[in-house]
C-alpha cells in the first residue's frame, strides 16, 4: 500500500490546489492515503478530510510547522499547533496524540542527528528534495534507529504521489505507530518546483489572495 504523507494544499500560501482535487487526484493515482500537510494549519486537512468522504483514500489531519532548527510535521492533529520552537512543537503534537516527524532533514537542518532522537519519524524521502539530501536522510534514519515515511512535499497536482511512504495492512496510522514503513519514490526536478512555489506565493501576494 502506498501513501503520500506530505502533501499542501491553497492553505498554504505557496499552492492553489483545491483540497478536494487533491483527494480526487490522489484516488486516480492509486494512493490508499494522504496526509496534508500545510504550512502552519490544519485548515487543508479538514477540508479534504470533509471531501475524502465517500472515497477510497485515507486523508491524515497534520501540518508543517516552521521551527528555529527547520520544519516539523505534524500528523494525526485536531486542533492547530501554536509552539513554534522545535521542542515545544513536538510536545505539542504529541500532546494531541499526533506524530512528529523530521521533515526534509538536509534542507533546513545544520545537525538533524541532535533532533532525531527527538521525533517519532524522519522524512527519508521528499521528492522536492536533492537526491543526495534523500540519501543522506536515509542514512540518518538508520542511524538513529528511526523508521522512515516518504512524501511528495507536492504544491501541484502533477506532483501528488512522486513520494510515497510504503505500508504494509489496510491501516495506515497503525503502520506508521508501529513503525512498519518506509520512504520512497521519485525526486522531481529541484529547481523547478520551487520555482513554482515562489511564483504562486508572489501572485497570490499581489492578488491579496
Amino acid at each position: 500500500m502506498f501513501a503520500d504523507l506530505h502533501v499542501h494544499t491553497r492553505c498554504s500560501r505557496d499552492s492553489l490546489m483545491d483540497p478536494a482535487k487533491v483527494v480526487r487526484v490522489a484516488r486516480k493515482r492509486g494512493l490508499a492515503a494522504i496526509a496534508v500537510t500545510d504550512h502552519g494549519t490544519i485548515r487543508g486537512g479538514f477540508l479534504a478530510r470533509e471531501a475524502s468522504r465517500g472515497e477510497d483514500v485515507t486523508v491524515i489531519v497534520g501540518a508543517e510547522i516552521r521551527t528555529e532548527y527547520g520544519d516539523v510535521i505534524g500528523l494525526f492533529l485536531e486542533e492547530e499547533v501554536v509552539a513554534r520552537r522545535f521542542d515545544d512543537v513536538v510536545s505539542e503534537i504529541r500532546a494531541q496524540g499526533g506524530l512528529a516527524v523530521l521533515a526534509h532533514p538536509y534542507r533546513q537542518y545544520p545537525f538533524p542527528g541532535r533532533l532525531a532522537g527527538k521525533v517519532d519519524l524522519i522524512e527519508g524521502f521528499n521528492s522536492r528534495s536533492r537526491p543526495s539530501a534523500n540519501v543522506r536522510s536515509m542514512r540518518l534514519s538508520r542511524t538513529c534507529r528511526k523508521k522512515t515515511i516518504g512524501g511528495s512535499d507536492a504544491h501541484t497536482y502533477a506532483e501528488i504521489g512522486r513520494g510515497v511512504t510504503i505500508f504494509g495492512g489496510d491501516d495506515i496510522e497503525e503502520a506508521l505507530r508501529a513503525g512498519l514503513t518506509v520512504g520512497g519514490g521519485r525526486e522531481s526536478n529541484y529547481y523547478l518546483v520551487h520555482a513554482l512555489s515562489c511564483g504562486i506565493e508572489r501572485l497570490r501576494g499581489f492578488a491579496g489572495i
